[in-house]
């Protein structure tokens, strides 16, 4: 089982220009590591059989025959191998030359693919040697004793993919190849290239490439040549590069001496994932459908080893490597702006937020005083109310009143304990069973407060619950479920204390922020439950329903590449037991046994099914991310929904 990924590789050879025989050794030295690695298709660069600058010898009879001898010598050499293997070469068709892309597999040519667009400007000058396959109206060519499907449109279908092949300049046009080759179902593209090295130019092919992977929605994997090219006044670097939907995956090292071979995993169950959803891009199909194509049914590829997956799994998708402060600050802003809308909107004379001491409500509390603060207004009108009840530990509460000091909001403190116990005696609950009526009893006290005083000031009440808890259904419903705006609804545990912490270093005076850093380093908890003889906090979240690390892993993958349960079981052990190569993170990572990650997954898959009817009713909060669980923006599921299937496929596959 693949699990959805498609074993890709790109291939720079060391090279000789114009010496078939010792390039055609090369490249097959790196087909058989590349098959060790079971990898199922292998690209090699632009012209990679003779060389891509042999210039005036592409017009050498003893050239081309040399070329088309290697080629009967890579046929016989990949009869008993099942890899797919995408090498360039000139190809005669009657009176043209072109620059061509050959698919072998198992002895058989599968197809041939003309270069499209020629370049014949500044260093290029392609359309010397080579022709368009423009005035060719055949789509077969007779190749080494075969007679096999030539063209532009080949669509190749494997058992893990269907991919299409284009060669280096094309993928600079207005509107490449892999253009229509996407659309008219190829889930990764094969670039083979050759393009030369000028300050700059590399980083603007990556982001040429990464946009066209992410325009197509599809996997790209590109070759381009090494150091053997090099010559005259020409440099090649080397570059090697596999993207998946705008992200890179693996690179190759630019300005190496040796041959290179990248391998990596392309997912084309999350690519059809992101097609399924994307409107426009079958909107752009229907456009397509006058355009003709080729298909090519290769031969399925089996390994009998089990499936190894040699790409990164980050630990935390919600949280960047890179640019964090960046990401922080982008957040706090979409948070800020969409609180100031809501209260320029209503003429809210006041907005009141419930502060725990806890990172939530912290969170919600930051976002209201930078929005007052952008709104010109009083930090007054922000009324904070501490409500300490049968849980609330001496850390948290202190926190609590700190922060709103330092910060010079309106305070506020109302105590629960005596409303609960009125309520308590009024419904006959014995105050010492602490179970959810007891737990929930409070939430909706306190929730009942903070609308109440909400009305006494003329002001709403600012939501503080976060994405992580509504998918897991972690809130007391009409309790913390319930606010008039929530500013936190979209965004991860994982990533709020990188929030509180950016604002802590960068927003705040020495006092708040020390009080900031307190919160960070707080345990995650509702404080229902009375605390320990010691006065600690007894009643830790992630004790209960499990690490927030893991959840939130389970949610991107859950809901944003829509993966089945077998399959996030799979990555979370990559990414949490094995990781394959050092990630770097913003965080610490836990490190958990199958075990652990199997019963927390169980724990999601059931509260996330279970707790949809909370979902169906939240109030309105800014979407920051790519994810949202509103049931106007991003997520519409029946509250009815049942997980039996999902619970079914994770138990089938637990053993991997």
């Amino acid at each position: 089982m693949n699990y959805g990924f498609a074993k890709v590789a790109a291939a720079i050879p060391s090279l000789k220009v114009a010496d078939c025989t010792y390039n055609t050794q090369q490249i097959e030295n790196l087909i058989n590591r590349a098959e060790e690695e079971n990898t199922e298709i292998i690209v090699f660069p632009e012209l990679c059989i003779c060389g891509y600058t042999c210039q005036d010898l592409f017009g050498q009879q003893m050239l081309l025959q040399q070329c088309e001898k290697s080629l009967s010598k890579l046929i016989d050499f990949t009869r008993s191998r099942k890899i797919i293997v995408i090498i360039g070469m000139p190809i005669a068709k009657g009176a043209l030359l072109m620059n061509c892309a050959v698919a072998l597999q198992a002895g058989k040519i599968l197809g041939v693919v003309p270069k499209t667009y020629l370049p014949n400007h500044q260093d290029f000058n392609e359309q010397r040697w080579f022709s368009t396959p423009s005035a060719i109206d055949d789509s077969t060519i007779n190749l080494c004793a075969q007679t096999v499907p030539f063209g532009s449109n080949l669509i190749f279908h494997t058992s893990s993919a269907t991919f299409g092949i284009e060669i280096g300049e094309d993928l600079w046009a207005p509107i490449p190849p892999s253009c229509n080759l996407a659309l008219k179902g190829a889930e990764i593209i094969f670039n083979l290239s050759a393009s030369n090295e000028q300050i700059s130019k590399h980083q603007y092919l990556q982001s040429l490439i990464s946009q066209q992977s992410a325009r197509c929605l599809a996997g790209y994997v590109y070759s381009s040549c090494g150091f053997g090219e090099s010559t005259q006044d020409a440099v090649f670097a080397g570059n090697a590069f596999i993207y998946e939907n705008g992200a890179l995956i693996a690179q190759s090292q630019r300005f190496s001496l040796d041959e290179q071979l990248i391998i990596s995993e392309i997912d084309t169950e999350f690519l059809r994932h992101e097609r399924y959803g994307n409107t426009v891009f079958s909107e752009n199909i229907r456009w397509q459908n006058s355009c003709t194509h080729t298909n090519i049914q290769c031969q399925a590829i089996t390994h009998t080893n089990n499936f190894r997956l040699t790409r990164s799994v980050h630990p935390h998708p919600f949280v960047p490597s890179i640019r964090l402060n960046e990401r922080c600050e982008e957040t706090f802003s979409i948070q800020t702006e969409g609180l100031a809308k809501r209260i320029v909107h209503t003429h809210a004379q006041s907005i009141i937020v419930g502060i725990s001491g806890g990172l939530d409500s912290t969170l919600a509390l930051l976002v209201c005083v930078k929005t007052m603060d952008m709104l010109k207004r009083s930090r007054k009108d922000i009324i904070g109310i501490t409500m300490p009840g049968f849980g609330t530990t001496d850390r948290t509460y202190n926190n609590a009143v700190s922060l709103m000091e330092s910060l010079g909001i309106t305070i506020k403190e109302i105590s629960i304990k005596d409303a609960c116990i009125q309520h308590f005696k009024d419904i006959n609950h014995d105050i010492n069973v602490h179970d959810v009526t007891y737990e929930n009893g409070q939430a909706r006290e306190r929730t009942q407060i903070l609308m109440d005083v909400a009305n006494q000031y003329n002001g709403f009440v600012v939501g503080t619950g976060d994405l992580s808890e509504l998918a897991l259904g972690w809130a007391t419903y009409n309790g913390d479920h319930m606010s008039n705006y929530g500013v936190n609804a979209s965004v991860p545990k994982t990533f709020i204390k990188h929030i509180v912490k950016w604002v802590a270093m960068t927003q705040v005076d020495e006092k708040s922020k020390a009080t900031l850093l307190d919160i960070i380093d707080t345990p995650i908890s509702p404080e229902l439950i009375p605390a320990d003889e010691n006065g600690n906090i007894k009643q830790k979240t992630e004790d209960l329903v499990g690490p927030y690390e893991l959840h939130d892993f389970f949610l991107y993958y859950f809901l944003r590449k829509g993966f089945s349960p077998s399959k996030i079981y799979f990555l979370a052990q990559q990414a949490f037991i094995t990781p394959a190569k050092p990630i770097e993170s913003a965080m610490e990572v836990g490190i958990y046994d199958k075990e652990t990650i199997q019963k927390w997954l169980k724990t999601f898959c059931r509260r996330f099914f279970s707790q949809q009817f909370k979902r169906s009713c939240l109030p309105d909060g800014p979407k920051v991310g790519t994810l949202s669980l509103s049931p106007r923006s991003d997520w519409r599921m029946p509250s009815d929904a049942s997980s039996s299937d999902w619970l079914a496929d994770f138990e089938n596959e637990s053993a991997y």
